[in-house]
């Protein structure tokens, strides 16, 4: 029995140290960020968004509004009044020197039933008004969007260049050993190993340097989401890919025309068009007549209505049914004159559907500019990094070549530290045009209408 009770303490310590160890492990465990949980965290949390949702949610209170302003009003009213003096007796509608309490109360009800068709025009401006606003919202999502993979992308290309860059060093650290050896052989003079021992200083102030260019553009990743945790900030390896320039395919006139199909900034000029159309609309009612029908009930009491047979006191009840009354009728407002305000508020809207429909043609022609800016800019970036590769790939063979001469004699530390540094630059250079290229390559894809959140599609 004892036997068995030590086994089971000592179960209860192995599984006890084993929670412990796997505990440690997930809680040391960083969160690595991928391109679409970035964009997806920032759509929902970014504050600009936010605001613009709340733009929405007037816009629907808007159209509400709108929707109920067909439906007649309904309003009730009392009053109840201690009259001391000469006061009118709302029962009797005559004068009475006394002191009197009063009540009196009633119900009316209203429809508008010609007011120049303003109510369906103002409904029709509120569906306008919420579009034109989730469109804003849209292109506030796209914005974040672009701005989102732009610092995600920069993060890769800083990780990257730091990677070179040690692997660099790594290199220079063998070569200076090897270089102190021959040295302290008497093979090389002092000269070289100093010259070793400055490319090396050289490399770790780049790497430094390199460190911080990295820690600076997940501050920045990391602020745009808006995250307070910015030491433990961290994105995802993205797996080596193939850079396909498909889009590329499609002539700059097709992006063109997709792009005022998809992008918001013309949907949002067409919308505000349409609500100054509108407008201009609702200014022109102005000058119609308006009719509108009424019911209205009301009744009364006064704590001095006598029985004229009697002479007490008449009921609450019966004065109620007594003194009622009712009333139904139509009411006719014609517009004579009023300071020209109805002519001006037509000259006003009327400048304004002038300046709505220049701001749509300015929309489109700052889409067309920009599409072909992007266009131009991917083509010109590809080019750009296909000649980095070629470069790279001769400073690497001019490189091995010095390397092997520097190796057995035939060159000194100077010479060979200019070939590295030559290689290194255009590995810098190949890295550097890679993410230029990726990105501008995104932009295009961007007014194509081809999301911004996958890598994976390169």
């Amino acid at each position: 029995m004892s036997g068995f009770n030590t086994y089971s303490l000592e179960m209860k310590n192995t599984f006890a140290l084993v929670l412990v160890f796997v505990s440690f492990q997930f809680f040391g465990q960083v969160k690595e960020w991928t391109l679409k949980e970035c964009v997806d965290y920032a759509v929902e949390n970014n504050i600009s968004i936010k605001q613009s949702l709340l733009d929405v949610e007037l816009a629907e209170l808007s159209k509400s509004d709108a929707v109920m302003a067909f439906l007649p009003n309904l309003n009730a009213n009392a009053s109840y009044n201690i009259n001391t003096g000469a006061n009118i007796n709302p029962a009797t509608n005559q004068f009475e020197n006394q002191t009197f309490k009063s009540l009196s109360g009633g119900a009316s009800s209203g429809i508008n039933i010609f007011s120049g068709l303003q109510n369906w025009r103002n409904l029709q401006r509120a569906k306008l008004s919420k579009f034109a606003s989730l469109y804003q919202l849209d292109k506030m999502k796209d914005d974040i969007s672009l701005f989102v993979a732009n610092a995600y992308l920069q993060i890769l290309f800083n990780k990257e260049q730091l990677k070179v860059l040690q692997a660099q060093n790594e290199l220079t650290g063998e070569n200076l050993q090897r270089t102190q050896d021959l040295v302290d052989a008497g093979v090389l003079p002092e000269g070289d190993l100093l010259e070793i021992k400055a490319t090396n200083a050289t490399q770790l102030q780049n790497i430094i340097e390199a460190e911080n260019n990295l820690f600076i553009s997940r501050l920045g990743l990391a602020q745009l989401l808006q995250l307070k945790d910015y030491a433990n900030f961290r994105i995802a390896d993205v797996p080596e890919f193939n850079i396909s320039d498909a889009i590329l395919t499609n002539s700059a006139t097709t992006i063109v025309s997709k792009a005022k199909e998809e992008r918001n900034e013309v949907k949002i000029a067409e919308m505000n068009l349409e609500i100054a159309e509108k407008d201009l609309a609702l200014s022109r009612g102005n000058y119609y007549p308006t009719i509108s029908g009424f019911v209205s009930y009301n009744t009364r009491w006064s704590s001095s209505q006598l029985d004229p047979f009697t002479r007490e006191q008449i009921a609450f009840i019966d004065q109620l049914y007594l003194f009622d009354g009712t009333a139904v009728g139509l009411r006719l407002n014609v517009p004579i004159f009023n300071g020209l305000s109805v002519r001006n508020n037509v000259g006003r809207s009327k400048v304004n559907l002038k300046r709505s429909e220049f701001q749509l043609e300015q929309a489109e022609l700052d889409l067309e500019a920009d599409v072909y800016q992007a266009y131009n800019d991917a083509k010109n970036a590809k080019k750009a990094y296909e000649a980095a590769l070629i470069t790279e790939e001769a400073r690497k063979l001019a490189f091995e070549y010095a390397k092997e001469r520097y190796d057995v004699g035939l060159s000194n530390a100077f010479d060979f530290n200019q070939s590295r540094t030559q290689y290194e630059n255009a590995q810098s250079d190949v890295i550097r045009t890679k993410y230029d290229y990726i990105f501008k390559l995104k932009v295009v894809e961007f007014y194509f209408g081809i999301p911004i959140t996958e890598l994976n599609t390169f």
